[in-house]
């Protein structure tokens, strides 16, 4: 599956600039995502953001607009939320999935 290089620019952006740094790319989930000392931090799929978030945070971030469960498999992946592309076109909404998906991931030792 291919995804929107445009929202790739702008989550690439938006790391660097919450998390000081620039991440590491991947294609994973027939998609690309966004990793940060070996720990996938979130990611595209077609024009939706994965947001990594934990299991903790999951189930009260599946109340935002625009979030639903990520579902490969038939089950849900804990921890992981598909946020919709209208939500994350505004920067400010985007920057505050990608702020989530940081105070996760800095939670897990680097690989």
């Amino acid at each position: 599956m291919a995804f929107d290089h445009d929202l790739a620019a702008r989550v690439r952006e938006g790391l660097h600039e919450v998390a000081g740094t620039l991440p590491d790319e991947k294609r994973m989930f027939g998609g690309l995502c966004f990793l940060l000392a070996g720990n996938m931090c979130c990611g595209i799929l077609g024009d939706r953001l994965i947001a990594r978030v934990g299991p903790a945070a999951y189930p009260a971030l599946l109340n935002q607009p625009g979030a639903g469960e990520m579902d490969f498999t038939g089950r849900p992946m804990k921890g992981m939320i598909m946020v919709d592309a209208d939500v994350v076109a505004d920067d400010a909404v985007l920057r505050q999935w990608l702020k989530r998906c940081l105070d996760f991931v800095l939670t897990l030792p680097p690989k």
